[in-house]
């Protein structure tokens, strides 16, 4: 049998004693019963029976895939008598994932249902209230809901409500500290309101708490680098663009869209950090025709700069890419025309 390697990580809440003794007890009898003990963890590794929680900080191991499975299903069934929370599982082969599950609740609880109608009803135009109003009487029911305070404070973002989210995406933290949802939802909150230290400290939480194989890990990343350009930190801007720029993204993805700008942003920090040859590298791959448009960079722009990249470096095509850049609209590129000629 081969080995793989497995990340698992995640927290579910019980809301009383009844709900949680019962999936310990079903736990420790599959456990010995069905699964012949062949799983990862036993009950005490990650029963908190104080708190009525099931808690699993972050696992990475060499592992059977048997084992994998026989624990994740264990779990998965577990998940359903808490009412709140999830738990992530990967199995990985050389690089390459070969199983992913995502835990949670799911029942007929009304908090729980109430959180799922919520939650899925923020991704649809014009049902924001709705979807308040749904997350709301998730909370009503359980007040520790942390996933329902999160999820509530995107909506109220979405409804421009800054005080309000961030009032929701402090409790969600003050509840469950392990999730890195609420702490990227309140760093967009900061970042909007210009507090760029601030939201590098919650984008950094964001980042530890995730995992690699994760989007909202490179979510975080990306908007950390804006944040650490704006307090010109080039050279951490340029640790968290240059990851990002070299990771390879499926078209899953939703981060897959943000390489050709971040590939412009890793040039002009490149750029203040004197490293000419590398920045020419970015704004060749920016300016690539093999992707769409970069959302408010124009293509002259990103022209421009790479002609400037090559003045430093002394190569030929300088005047070639400030033309172009001119025709293009640029109209900084068209007064270095000027003040050539």
């Amino acid at each position: 049998m081969e080995l793989y390697k497995t990340i698992i990580q995640g927290k579910l809440l019980y809301n009383n004693e009844t709900s949680f003794a019962k999936a310990l007890k079903m736990y420790d009898l599959r456990v010995e019963t069905y699964y012949k003990n062949d799983v990862i963890f036993e009950s005490d590794d990650i029963f908190d029976q104080e708190n009525y929680i099931i808690e699993i900080p972050r696992l990475v191991r060499q592992l059977y895939d048997k084992t994998f499975k026989n624990t994740v299903t264990l779990l998965e069934y577990c998940s359903q008598f808490a009412i709140s929370g999830y738990v992530d599982a990967w199995l990985m082969k050389d690089g390459n994932i070969t199983m992913y599950k995502h835990l949670e609740p799911i029942s007929d609880k009304i908090a729980v249902k109430e959180f799922i109608k919520g939650r899925d009803l923020i991704n649809e135009e014009g049902k924001e209230q709705e979807a308040i109003d749904a997350l709301n009487a998730a909370i009503a029911k359980y007040d520790n809901h942390a996933m329902a305070y999160e999820r509530r404070a995107k909506v109220n973002f979405m409804l421009k409500k800054a005080h309000d989210a961030k009032r929701d995406y402090g409790k969600s933290i003050a509840i469950d500290s392990t999730n890195a949802r609420p702490y990227l939802g309140r760093a967009d909150i900061l970042m909007s309101e210009e507090s760029w230290e601030e939201a590098i400290a919650d984008y950094d939480q964001a980042i530890k708490l995730s995992v690699a194989l994760q989007p909202i890990y490179w979510e975080a990343r990306r908007k950390k680098a804006v944040c650490h350009m704006n307090v010109k930190e080039y050279s951490k801007a340029e640790f968290d663009l240059k990851l990002f720029t070299n990771r390879k993204f499926k078209d899953t993805n939703p981060n897959i869209h943000f390489k050709p700008w971040a590939q412009y942003f890793y040039g002009e920090v490149l750029m203040q950090l004197e490293k000419y040859e590398e920045a020419l590298e970015a704004f060749e791959l920016a300016s690539s025709d093999d992707h769409p448009p970069i959302k408010d960079i124009p293509k002259g722009q990103i022209i421009r700069q790479r002609a400037l990249a090559k003045q430093e470096l002394g190569k030929n095509g300088v005047l070639a890419d400030l033309k172009q850049a001119s025709e293009l609209g640029d109209k900084i590129a068209a007064k270095l025309l000027k003040e050539r000629s």
